[in-house]
């Protein structure tokens, strides 16, 4: 199975947006061929494509859309199909790799739109006229094949007639296809095809994704989409993509002017995505502001899938030209942040990390004596999470301050993008600062979807790798507008890994973007497997971080079972779960647990890179995390 097709299983995908839009913002009228700019102007076309990479598209097109035989001719540059259509795709790989998005993060595809022709009924076609349709449309699907496109996208296809005969000819390259129809105002193609019979013909040809593109706008596609997903039995619909224009154009001091903004756009997306529909991007008049906003609505519903890339090829990166820091700023060295970074950095010392999270009431009480009583126990660092699993709970900002207040032992607070904008995000990290909290867990934060109000609102405007990139900022003494703060703040910043993560080729590459934004120590989710550890360690060393290993006592066998089959990022052996599953339930279920947690420990407690363990009690047992390192590492 391709990787597009392995993707689509992971959650939704992000399309970019315009490129006729964009090119004609930029100059360049509509009397050039703009397919031809491919090979006369790659720069422009591979500058627009990097804007919507960095915007969270995961999925760019080509420009390609009119790189047919009839749509060509027009131009007189029917002679020169596949040289164009393969400059197309080699403007979109150089894209992705001038931005830096690992191999499973970004996907180009092979843009191929109608040729112009009106289409008579299929009964009056000469065998000359349809040979030349199928020849042109075969033409470009293998060039577009040939020269390394992901997946094909079939775009703003009126004729159900003309549709089937370019997926017949992209099917044939073996390549994923995605077949979009394109409706009017009322809901039909041209000759009347409604979504429902063209989504179940699509289906019947071999679609790998069925969907409809341009039309009226977000309002109109939204409403196809849903009549295509309710035209298959529940549970047997196909991946389904959406991908609209920003309304209808008009005509203002005489410039054409799209009216549906990237907020109306966000807001249809993240109705898209709650539906089932699997790809959602733009069409005409979209632009990289509306992809930023479509990838926003993303991340609420599949965490850091739509992330924000961090564009390897922009001039003021710190490793083209140096840490760029404000006049007058002195930056904290890593190890001299505080007294936790310091640990980390002592090659002699082994760390330990326990969580202990807000309450979800009012009384901190309890999570209170619960760090007392760790510290007392000779834990380092008490390390609180943001709303874990999406859930209402007081702001852990407010528990951190009391346990530094109170128990006189340092804590680490999570940070996630869910809950608030760019502007909340700064107020909390500069409360945070002011607070004398300076130990930090950047993370994106799970969807909204997950928890118990899963109605509510997930912001994302950043993703964990933009935050860090804002955090490392701050550090430097910019605000994230780039003005002097007149002062610096001094935060040091973990951030998480799944060694055991189903994507694990997209996972190291964006630790190592997270490397890159600034992150100084990984916590992983717990590991059971030494076999899955090592290989993590193996292929982190070269990012030269410090690293906490995540260990999670296990409860009972059903605990194991439901961590195994439901947690993302968690495997769990099986010669563990039926350990769990032999002693039961009860307190002898709770000291296998303990057992195995300790055994992991004891198994890490010297290998390289590993500088401590990062331990997550279960339910609220925070007895158990003395118990794990008693004797061990105290």
């Amino acid at each position: 199975m391709s990787r597009f097709l392995e993707a689509l299983k992971s959650g939704p995908l992000v399309v970019d947006g315009a490129m006729g839009t964009q090119l004609y913002e930029r100059g360049i009228l509509f009397t050039v061929n703009y397919e031809e700019l491919n090979l006369s102007r790659p720069d422009l076309v591979r500058r627009i494509l990097e804007e919507y990479l960095r915007a969270g598209a995961q999925i760019v097109e080509t420009n390609t859309f009119g790189a047919n035989p009839a749509r060509l001719a027009r131009h007189g540059l029917e002679g020169r199909v596949h040289e164009i259509n393969v400059a197309g795709v080699a403007r979109a790989r150089e894209a992705v790799a001038n931005v830096g998005l690992g191999p499973d993060a970004a996907f180009v595809g092979g843009a191929i739109g109608p040729t112009g022709l009106m289409f008579p009924v299929a009964a009056n076609w000469t065998d000359a006229e349809k040979r030349k349709v199928v020849d042109g449309f075969r033409a470009q699907a293998d060039a577009l094949a040939e020269a390394g496109a992901d997946l094909l996208i079939i775009e703003t296809m009126r004729q159900p007639e003309e549709l089937a005969l370019a997926l017949d000819a992209a099917k044939r390259t073996g390549l994923p296809v995605v077949a979009q129809a394109s409706f009017d105002e009322g809901g039909t193609m041209a000759d009347g095809t409604t979504p429902e019979a063209i989504a179940k013909l699509l289906v019947d040809l071999g679609a790998d994704v069925v969907g409809a593109n341009c039309g009226e706008g977000p309002k109109l596609l939204f409403e196809i989409a849903e009549r295509m997903l309710a035209a298959f039995p529940a549970g047997q619909a196909p991946p389904v993509s959406a991908v609209p224009n920003a309304g209808l154009p008009r005509r203002i001091d005489d410039r054409t002017v799209y009216m549906a903004t990237p907020e109306y756009f966000q807001l249809y997306a993240r109705r898209m995505f709650k539906l089932g529909v699997t790809l959602v991007g733009g069409c005409c008049g979209t632009t990289p502001d509306h992809i930023k906003k479509i990838a926003a609505a993303a991340r609420m519903v599949g965490g850091d899938r739509a992330e924000i890339a961090e564009g390897r090829s922009e001039s003021d990166r710190p490793e083209a030209k140096g840490p760029i820091v404000a006049p007058g700023i002195t930056v904290t060295r890593s190890e001299e942040k505080t007294k936790f970074s310091a640990a980390i950095h002592d090659p002699t010392r082994f760390v330990v990390s326990v969580e202990v999270n807000p309450p979800p009431g009012l009384s901190i009480k309890k999570a209170l004596d619960a760090a007392k009583m760790l510290a007392g126990g000779g834990v380092d660092v008490i390390n609180v999470a943001d709303g874990p699993r999406a859930s209402a709970r007081m702001s852990n900002l407010a528990l951190v301050h009391r346990i530094q207040e109170q128990v006189g032992c340092e804590a680490l607070l999570h940070v996630c993008c869910r809950d608030r904008n760019l502007l909340g995000t700064v107020g909390h990290l500069l409360a945070a600062h002011e607070l004398d909290v300076h130990n930090l867990v950047v993370i994106t934060g799970d969807p909204p979807k997950m928890g118990d109000f899963p109605d509510a609102t997930g912001v994302f405007d950043l993703d964990s790798v933009a935050l860090l990139r804002l955090i490392t900022n701050l550090n430097r003494g910019f605000d994230p507008g780039g003005k002097p703060m007149g002062g610096a703040t001094r935060f040091f910043c973990a951030t998480g890994a799944e060694p055991a993560a189903l994507n694990y080729e997209r996972e190291m590459t964006r630790l190592e973007a997270k490397r890159r934004a600034g992150a100084e120590l990984v916590m992983t989710q717990p590991v059971y497997d030494l076999d899955i550890l090592d290989r993590f360690l193996k292929d982190a060393a070269p990012l030269g971080l410090p690293i906490l290993v995540g260990l999670l006592p296990l409860a009972s066998h059903r605990n194991a079972e439901f961590l195994h089959n439901e947690v993302p990022g968690m495997q769990i052996p099986e010669s563990v779960r039926e350990r769990m599953r032999k002693v039961g339930s009860g307190a002898p279920a709770r000291r296998e647990g303990v057992a195995i947690a300790r055994e992991m420990l004891a198994a890490i407690k010297d290998r390289p890179l590993v500088r401590g363990a990062y331990i997550m009690p279960p339910l609220e047992r925070y007895e158990t995390a003395l118990e794990v390192i008693q004797g061990i590492v105290r």
